[in-house]
């Protein structure tokens, strides 16, 4: 029989600063030794739900509890946090928040020594652990030189040395390229299966958490849970798409095509999708679905001319990089973790100095220009909105950089206003940041570059974290802008966003560029994926699974079709 480990009972939760409980008569019991999955649109209360097991509610954030919760049979508001974090250990969305010592030995070993461990004991368990995560040649090495997915590893491994029952992942796959989320996973699987922990994991990247057996997906929404039920039960109805939380590519590509998906299918894994009566119905929507075509942009913007640079002498970061953008274009620049992309965003807007090559801007060397010459031009906005915003107040951020440049105050109000009205955030303008969700604190970083009027816009992990709703809504406002000759040039780890957003991609490897060719065309690439540590499209799998001759031309047609019925859906709701 098995043995309930966390149980929640008609438990409800209200923050302090809240009028409104954010949980409502939550019922839901985790066994030992699961592997589930907790998904939720942004604000649905799952980030909250987590928080009550791993005790940050109500210890650190304080509000009022109706109900119960109990974990390994104790009563949670009884205890206190330090004794809920040994039976339950939290690896973050962002391993840098979490990282105490300078080597990778340190860190595992820091729980160890605030318990006194006696040296010797505490050197076993370290190696022991490392080589669980498969770190152990890397337990010298500093925890800044390594890459994200060996970070990840390292977190981990600070946290199962202190044999926790509960592993609690928020988000681990938000900051991975997919082939490294792909592995995240897979040792997430072995981690549970070798010690029996229970594990729980928060994550909008549903498609790509199935790659490992799931025992249930938990779905919130508006404080309540709405389903609790096997992935294969879970694909099979129409739950996330009625929670606006994107069903995986091939599952939709299935519904779109009129196919009915039922458990029988196993469509929690393309690897395991059983397709014998739905192979006709694919083909017949292929065929009757028209490709779209795509405006061809000749103008030259931005181009860079054999660019080289490296931080450290004899390592080489970015080689010998060439490429042409044109205005008007909106491009995807995509790569593993570590690969040069974001070095190459800095060299772009001057935040670092090319060692060889040039940088041309309508044909003008722009080489030698400060970063200021260059912000007049070329805009850069940050993954974490957090870490641009200055002000407290949405109109004194967008006015800050004219501010800064002596533009007269009536000039200001004018460009700030009408930069705002693009943005939809002409009616918040006078609101304060902290009121505002995640998605619209990136379109007040986005606005306060655009009020400066660039023709290039440079984003990074644009939709990173974002639910199926706010990722639409943030990729549209930017589709607007670029309709409006804003250039765009995106670093990004979301396939979908390539594939459905970009006509074109830059896939970058070891500092170089390998490909430079249409999203599909990457993604269908064997080579290019394998370098790149991208992933071949599932949708690519599912046409080769039904036989269709051109699987390329599938993918693009799925793209257009899904596209253009998810403006419909949202204008019509």
């Amino acid at each position: 029989m098995r043995k309930p480990i966390i149980e929640f009972k008609n438990f409800s939760f209200k923050y302090k600063s809240q009028m409104e409980p954010t949980l409502h008569q939550v019922n839901l019991t985790i066994y030992e030794g699961e592997k589930v999955v907790i998904v939720g649109p942004s604000g649905s209360g799952k980030s909250t739900l987590a928080h009550c097991i791993n005790g940050l509610v109500p210890f650190s954030y304080q509000g009022e509890i109706e109900g119960n919760l109990t974990i390994k049979g104790q009563v949670t508001k009884s205890l206190d946090l330090f004794s809920l974090s040994k039976i339950v250990g939290t690896v973050l969305q962002d391993p840098d928040g979490q990282f105490i010592g300078l080597s990778v030995g340190e860190d595992i070993a820091f729980s160890l020594e605030n318990e006194a461990v006696p040296q010797e004991k505490m050197i076993s368990q370290v190696v022991d652990v490392s080589k669980l995560v498969n770190m152990e040649d890397k337990i010298q090495s500093s925890i800044h030189e390594l890459s994200g997915g060996q970070k990840q590893r390292v977190s981990l491994a600070g946290v199962i040395v202190e044999e926790v029952d509960i592993l609690l992942f928020d988000e681990p796959l938000a900051n991975l390229d997919p082939a490294t989320g792909e592995q995240a996973m897979a040792l997430i699987d072995q981690i549970q299966k070798e010690t029996n922990t229970t594990v729980i994991i928060i994550e909008h990247r549903l498609e790509d958490v199935l790659t490992q057996d799931i025992d249930r997906v938990i779905v919130v929404n508006d404080g309540r849970i709405v389903s609790d039920r096997n992935p294969n039960e879970l694909l099979a109805s129409n739950v996330l798409e009625s929670c606006s939380l994107r069903e995986p590519l091939y599952v939709k590509a299935l519904k779109y095509a009129g196919c009915k998906v039922t458990p029988e299918m196993h469509s929690a894994s393309i690897e395991t999708l059983v397709l014998d009566e739905s192979k006709d119905k694919l083909f017949e929507w292929y065929e009757a679905t028209i490709p779209a075509t795509y405006e061809k942009k000749d103008s030259p913007i931005l181009e860079l001319q054999d660019i080289n640079f490296s931080y450290h002498k004899g390592f080489p970061t970015i080689q010998n990089v060439s490429l042409t953008i044109h205005k008007g274009e909106m491009v995807s620049i995509v790569g593993t973790n570590g690969a040069g992309k974001s070095t190459l965003s800095k060299l772009i807007c001057g935040f670092e100095k090319i060692q060889s090559g040039k940088i041309l801007y309508k044909g003008e060397d722009i080489t030698e220009d400060t970063i200021y010459e260059r912000s007049n031009r070329i805009g850069m906005v940050m993954q974490n909105p957090n870490h641009m915003i200055s002000k407290h107040m949405i109109y004194d951020e967008v006015a800050l950089g004219l501010v800064m440049r002596g533009v007269p105050e009536d000039e200001i109000k004018k460009r700030v206003e009408e930069t705002l009205k693009v943005c939809g955030l002409y009616g918040f303008r006078n609101w304060p940041i902290s009121a505002l969700s995640f998605g619209q604190k990136k379109r007040v970083t986005i606005a306060s570059i655009l009020v400066l009027q660039t023709e290039v816009l440079i984003l990074d992990e644009p939709t990173a974290g974002q639910d199926l709703r706010h990722y639409t809504e943030i990729m549209e406002f930017l589709t607007e802008l670029n309709s409006q000759g804003v250039t765009i040039l995106m670093i990004t780890h979301d396939m979908h966003l390539m594939l459905e957003y970009t006509s074109r991609a830059i896939a970058i490897a070891d500092g170089q560029v390998i490909a430079d060719n249409s999203a599909v065309n990457i993604l269908t690439n064997s080579e290019v994926v394998e370098k790149t540590n991208l992933k071949v499209t599932s949708l690519f799998e599912l046409a080769v699974k039904a036989g269709i001759n051109k699987p390329i031309d599938f993918v693009s047609r799925f793209i257009d079709y899904d596209k253009e019925a998810r403006v419909t859906w949202r204008k019509k709701y």
